[in-house]
């Protein structure tokens, strides 16, 4: 057998290699799957989703605090109204809870709109505001005088059931 002789090529064209003898195998490595991606660091898109998570985690816990402290304000004043339950209706008695009323009022409305307010227009606001009539024609009528009236018959259980549930309804 002979070899084919080796010519050069016409100009303008590239040399080709002899392709090798049927024989010999080619040294070919198998089709290999490129690995998983690393887990850290996490993709751009991972730090979007987990920055959303904690402001609303952060904002979830900040209006249950909100709420807790709002609550613990609501009970720490009705505890003060119940410590004046044993008493009887009279100056002190109506002076308290009118105290208590205005403060409550005062941080929960603007204070341009309660501050100012005396006897009936301070009624007027009460029941305005979740009194449902019981300030101006209920048992809520002794604070327009507040501690100041000589004393009156006043049912003391009411006024202060009265002044419980508009401290509940509006705190």
């Amino acid at each position: 057998m002979s070899t084919p002789a080796m010519t050069s090529p016409p100009p303008g064209h590239a040399a080709v290699a002899p392709a090798p003898p049927p024989s010999q195998e080619l040294k070919l490595r198998d089709i290999h799957v490129p690995g998983a991606p690393p887990a850290w660091p996490p993709a751009p898109g991972w730090w979007l989703v987990v920055l959303l998570l904690l402001g609303a985690l952060g904002y979830g816990l900040w209006r249950l605090r909100k709420r807790w402290l709002a609550r613990r304000r609501r009970e720490r004043i009705i505890a003060q109204l119940d410590g004046l339950a044993g008493e009887r209706c009279g100056p002190a008695l109506v002076g308290a809870v009118s105290a208590l009323l205005k403060r409550a009022a005062l941080s929960r409305y603007a204070r341009t709109d309660v501050a100012p307010l005396t006897g009936a227009a301070w009624l007027a606001f009460l029941d305005r505001t979740g009194g449902a009539g019981g300030f101006r024609n209920g048992p809520g009528q002794v604070l327009a005088d507040g501690a100041y009236a000589p004393t009156r018959d006043c049912d003391a259980e009411a006024l202060l059931a009265l002044a419980r549930r508009w401290l509940r309804q509006n705190l």
